[in-house]
């Protein structure tokens, strides 16, 4: 009874959502769209029936919250509404994208289907969702409506985010704070922006957020106080202009306060300026400009302006649009204070962004969107003749979304944005590809500069050209704009393919020399000897000179030697066959004292082994096997060299042997010592001595024995028996 209690309060909630959705969507309707909207919901509540988001709610809850930020936050018509509350269906459900068509037409299913390829989490440095997110892109030149939605999603997302699991939480604010909130930024939809950051601190660095937000509260009622004090004098003045106008003050958003923190290293109550007065007039669209100009001027009659602080964006809009006069000055309390100037028509377009050019389109101040308009025609541009990683253009695309601008001017006059920090090739790129591919150098402001020269605003540019000139590798580094960058990478491309086509004629002109087929094996192996990546890397460098053709020579020989290699480990693997077959445990170990009835092997003079060694046989070209200790000083290079021609070798414990060896000893001089060294050698553990020679220096005694032993343990117990002769200060073995 209590379940069913609580599913019924639930659809009363869904309807009451449903309801004050509409209600906010009712100023923008036209006849027909509600009852079009009404049959989306029900298409998506039927769709959803019975699946539940982490936090336990209704799905539905989820396209009602995504459709209402659309409607409130951004201004977007019918057709987005209708795309939000369906959002997730043909990705979650088995609706598929036909069925949407059928139902609410091909602009709705356009949507849907942008939405649901760019669904997923993007792991920064996964070429897959790199690969998605350049997908949404893509939608920019079908329907930037894709893009809003898909912001209103991640908006929604990030503001239920305390339900999912702490991994999830970090992986969504990370790929937000990477890509969603630069993406809204550049849309200008800066209230989303602003709230993404916020989030994303909260989930990053909560106690931080706590601390920053604890005090801005607490300093809300100072803060408000101060505020009603700095606008006073503003206010009585603007009275006399006889126009509506309305004034907030804000305090900045905690992530830009804690940015402002890190960069100026400074804390909280040292922040420079902590919040801003926005001052904005209902005016008639010719009269903005000057009306804005005269409010600062009252601004500036009673406070003090910094003039490095000054931003006309109403002059020159920035490239997504935005319009708005910035100055920062000095309150009377000692305190900077950003205050903003604008319009009604300039707040929402800052406010809701892209969606709000759309309301302003057309007459007298139609190119307000022209600034964001060039800068998705750039994107959509980049986009078609991409064809390098995805994230690579991830990383290009992105450094352009956060970036600040400079505007230049060309030699007639015309205004030109560029981001900041561009230099004379990217705007030699703006003007046109054959101007950046050819461009030589630059004169700015008349005065000639080179192509990596950093623009400044308000700079004249005239780009000098040269025929011959053509883009090389190091220009990379000398642009800044995705534009430039991609069209780089396409001129180095095609010269690369130029080169590899000569490589390949030479290539071919070689082998015919050398009586070798030029096919691909060949080719291979070719680029194995020259240590190249690929076949296309080594017919590069040979086309550029990098590689010396004659050297091919070199590589034949190499093949006959390896055929030669081949030869050899054919012999050692009929060598270990025979060790196979002519024992009756089947292995192929050469057993040192049993085998020398199978295979001929002596023991090497380099080293010395004897039984106990760690030992491997080695298989020489005139001298049959030949057995090395493993720490013999030629052993490295055996080992590494010629591999092949190894033979695993153990002792056999069966037999004893007697095996020459050689010790060092070292100690003090005294009379009877050689006799004491010789005694315990001969007499206690009658070892056959084959040589001694002893020096006597300044009562130091170094000498040599050359001996008989068993194997290592024998050696050892002689050892430690010499070293406890009197005088005798160390003993080791040679090698």
């Amino acid at each position: 009874m209590v379940v069913e209690e609580d599913l019924e309060e639930e659809r009363k909630q869904i309807i009451r959502r449903y309801r004050r959705m509409l209600r906010k969507a009712k100023p923008i309707l036209k006849e027909g769209d509600a009852k079009l909207i009404k049959k989306a919901f029900n298409t998506s509540m039927e769709a959803h029936s019975g699946m539940r988001r982490k936090s336990g709610e209704p799905y539905i809850f989820h396209p009602l919250e995504v459709a209402e930020i659309c409607i409130t936050e951004i201004g977007l018509g019918t057709t987005s509404i209708i795309s939000a509350l369906l959002h997730d269906v043909v990705e979650d459900t088995d609706y598929e994208i036909d069925d949407i068509e059928r139902l609410f037409g091909s602009k709705v299913a356009t949507i849907i289907d942008g939405l649901t390829k760019i669904s997923g989490v993007f792991e920064y440095g996964s070429s897959q969702q790199a690969e998605n997110f350049r997908k949404m892109l893509l939608t920019l030149s079908d329907d930037v409506r894709v893009i809003l939605i898909k912001l209103a999603d991640r908006l929604h997302n990030m503001r239920t985010l305390e339900s999912m699991p702490r991994n999830k939480q970090l992986k969504i604010a990370n790929e937000t704070i990477y890509l969603y909130a630069p993406l809204a930024h550049r849309l200008g939809l800066y209230v989303f922006k602003s709230e993404m950051e916020d989030l994303y601190l909260k989930y990053s660095e909560l106690e931080i957020y706590n601390e920053i937000t604890q005090k801005i509260n607490a300093t809300k009622d100072a803060r408000g106080k101060f505020i009603r004090s700095f606008i006073k004098p503003i206010k009585d003045n603007l009275a006399k202009l006889k126009v509506e106008y309305e004034i907030k003050g804000r305090p900045k958003s905690v992530y830009s306060i804690w940015n402002k923190m890190k960069k100026q290293a400074v804390p909280f109550e040292e922040v420079y300026d902590l919040f801003a007065v926005r001052i904005i007039l209902d005016v008639p669209y010719e009269l903005e400009k000057s009306l804005c100009w005269q409010v600062y001027s009252f601004v500036t009659d009673y406070y003090q302006p910094n003039p490095d602080r000054l931003r006309d964006w109403i002059s020159i809009p920035k490239a997504n649009g935005y319009e708005s006069l910035h100055t920062t000055v000095m309150s009377d309390k000692g305190q900077w204070v950003e205050v903003q100037i604008r319009t009604k028509r300039m707040d929402e377009i800052a406010e809701k962004g892209y969606a709000a050019h759309w309301k302003y389109k057309g007459g007298s101040n139609s190119s307000v969107e022209t600034g964001l308009e060039m800068w998705i025609g750039n994107v959509r541009e980049i986009l078609e003749q991409n064809d390098g990683s995805a994230i690579e253009f991830i990383d290009d695309f992105r450094s352009n979304l956060y970036s600040d601008e400079v505007f230049v001017f060309t030699p007639k006059g015309d205004l030109i944005t560029l981001p900041a920090e561009a230099t004379a090739l990217d705007f030699a790129f703006d003007i046109h590809t054959e101007v950046g591919s050819h461009c030589l150098g630059a004169k700015v402001n008349q005065k000639l500069v080179p192509l990596n020269f950093k623009l400044k605003n308000g700079d004249q540019v005239e780009i000098l050209t040269s025929k011959k000139q053509r883009p090389n590798e190091s220009w990379l580094q000398y642009v800044v704009s995705s534009k430039a960058k991609s069209k780089i990478k396409d001129a180095l491309k095609e010269e690369r393919k130029n080169i590899i086509d000569d490589g390949k004629e030479v290539v071919k002109r070689k082998l015919k020399q050398l009586k070798m087929e030029y096919h691909q094996d060949n080719l291979q192996r070719i680029a194995d000897f020259f240590d190249t990546k690929s076949v296309p890397d080594l017919l590069y460098l040979i086309g550029t000179g990098k590689i010396d053709h004659s050297l091919i020579k070199s590589f034949k020989k190499e093949e006959k030697k390896k055929q030669n290699i081949t030869e050899e480990v054919d012999q050692i693997n009929q060598l270990e066959e025979k060790l196979k077959k002519s024992k009756t445990k089947d292995n192929d170990l050469l057993l040192l004292g049993d085998d020398l009835n199978i295979v001929d092997y002596k023991f090497s003079k380099c080293c010395n082994p004897i039984p106990g060694d760690d030992v491997f046989g080695f298989i020489t070209v005139s001298d049959g096997v030949k057995i090395h200790r493993t720490t013999c000083p030629n052993a490295a290079e055996l080992l590494s060299k010629y591999g092949y021609r190894i033979i695993k070798a153990k002792w056999a414990s069966s037999r004893k042997h007697s095996f020459e060896a050689a010790l060092s000893i070292i100690g003090t001089d005294r009379i009877g010592l050689i006799s004491d060294v010789s005694n315990v050698i001969s007499s206690e553990l009658k070892v056959n001595m084959r040589s001694l020679s002893i020096n006597t220096e300044g009562g130091i005694f170094e000498g040599n024995i050359q001996l008989y032993v068993e194997d290592t343990n024998h050696i050892g117990t002689l050892i430690k028996k010499l070293e406890k002769v009197q005088g005798v200060v160390k003993v080791s073995r040679l090698d």
